[in-house]
């Protein structure tokens, strides 16, 4: 079972729905819920980042957060808390992997929030990709982005600056954009991490 790390800062319903729409079963952790009892944990998010962190940091989860064995996935602003700092309000962040999020202003010429569908292209072979094409489409929305680094990068994407649309390191996993508003690219995705 799927455990929703229910911190304040997600878009819990769609995220909710997707699961639903392929039986997967969850149900929400909160501060005094007991994480051993999900095979799998998502942690969703949306907006800042370092609002993100605090809420986070004020439901008492980030030490049991770091020390977690199974499947862990940050979706969005979930994926940029697994990184150790962001630009978005110069955040001390979970610092699970040693890269930054950063911001596309400055860097790009493009329009900032990067909104709407772009390719993934998977950098190495991992079950999170399992059964999707090289380069499929996914839903984006977000004006920061991670660096990429081929240490920690499963994914990248290119707008204007080529930047990790995917993360792992050890049994925590992190996507850029949002499964659960990606069609059936998405849905793959979130079924292979069901099984990982």
């Amino acid at each position: 079972m799927i455990g929703i790390i229910n911190y304040g800062a997600g878009n819990i319903f769609s995220l909710t729905a997707a699961l639903d729409r392929l039986n997967l079963k969850h149900g929400m952790v909160n501060v005094e819920d007991n994480m051993d009892v999900y095979s799998h944990i998502i942690i969703p998010g949306v907006g800042h980042a370092g609002a993100a962190m605090k809420k986070l940091q004020e439901s008492g989860l980030v030490e049991t957060i770091k020390t977690l064995k199974q499947p862990v996935l940050g979706i969005c602003v979930g994926m940029q808390l697994l990184t150790g700092f962001s630009e978005e309000g110069n955040t001390d962040l979970l610092d699970i992997m040693d890269i930054s999020t950063l911001h596309f202003a400055n860097r790009v010429s493009l329009k900032v929030p990067h909104m709407g569908w772009n390719r993934v292209h998977t950098n190495r072979s991992s079950p999170l990709f399992q059964d999707i094409d090289h380069g499929a489409y996914f839903y984006f929305v977000h004006s920061y982005f991670i660096e990429y680094n081929p240490t920690f990068t499963l994914a990248y994407t290119n707008y204007g600056i080529k930047y990790s649309s995917a993360i792992q390191h050890r049994n925590f996993y992190g996507v850029q954009f949002h499964p659960e508003k990606s069609g059936q690219a998405g849905e793959q995705l979130l079924r292979n991490f069901s099984t990982i």
